[in-house]
């Protein structure tokens, strides 16, 4: 993500839990404060003011303000003013004006989580604060009409991996970061090692989740093999001494191939 570096796992923080804060923040990469979906309304003042008081590293913070269409947008705002905090997720991203409302100190990582959000995944990625996109597969089945994401094997429905492919293509035509939805089933570590394994493989930066144990696990599959290392040192090594495509192990190498071997050292 532009100008931070959070690392693969994001872990999600109820704003009204402020006790847990400092916890979430030392296990996990990066923290998100949630003052929309996980704090009820009529607890949402006090959270705000939880996020003001909190004392944490601001390069490793991300607060989710609510819905900008929704009546606590603009406190969020002004809560958001009276701290460090520069790093805002936007919840039920829709129109890139909301965007607007957002100084130039602001990293935006714009939530792309019912149906015209998606749709709109390519004009949102393309707004100067935005720094990464985000996509949710639960609200934005719900904004469809529809009843589930997954099918009963756990794995998702065909529109829902639709969304997820948009975000992530329209994140990287416009040079931001995608990040990866959460796994609700937090006691499913394979399934949940199989998609964040996919996530990166397929170019996700980060992967979000709900909770502490989560987070080894989306580590580990960020984070390349030690075979995968030794390869993309060996590549890159290979590549200083050619021109162009060369043959290196039997396989054809261009400057995609060398991007990847890059990628490969840099999450290493």
């Amino acid at each position: 993500m532009r100008d931070v570096d959070f690392g693969p796992a994001l872990l999600f923080c109820p704003a009204d839990r402020p006790e847990r804060f400092a916890g979430a923040l030392a296990k996990a990469d990066g923290v998100i404060l949630d003052l929309e979906d996980a704090v009820l309304p009529e607890a949402k003042e006090q959270a705000r003011e939880n996020i003001v008081a909190a004392t944490l590293d601001p390069s490793r913070v991300i607060v989710r303000v609510n819905d900008p269409t929704s009546a606590e947008f603009a406190a969020d705002i002004e809560a958001l003013a009276r701290t460090p905090y520069r790093t805002v997720m936007i919840a039920k991203a829709e129109d890139p004006a909301a965007f607007d409302a957002f100084d130039a100190s602001h990293r935006l990582i714009a939530l792309c989580e019912t149906a015209r959000g998606v749709h709109r995944a390519g004009e949102i990625a393309a707004h100067p604060r935005v720094a990464a996109l985000m996509w949710g597969a639960e609200d934005l089945v719900a904004s469809l009409g529809g009843m589930a994401s997954r099918t009963a094997d756990g794995r998702y429905r065909d529109v829902a991996r639709h969304a997820r492919s948009a975000v992530l293509i329209a994140a990287s035509a416009h040079g931001k970061a995608a990040v990866d939805a959460v796994h609700l089933d937090i006691d499913d570590e394979p399934g949940l090692a199989e998609e964040a394994a996919d996530a990166v493989a397929s170019g996700f930066r980060a992967t979000a989740c709900i909770h502490p144990k989560q987070v080894a696990v989306i580590r580990a599959a960020y984070r390349p093999d030690p075979a995968t290392q030794e390869w993309a040192r060996a590549v890159l090594a290979a590549a200083e001494g050619e021109r162009g495509v060369f043959r290196f192990e039997g396989r054809m190498v261009d400057e995609p191939v060398l991007r990847h071997a890059r990628a490969v050292l840099a999450r290493a």
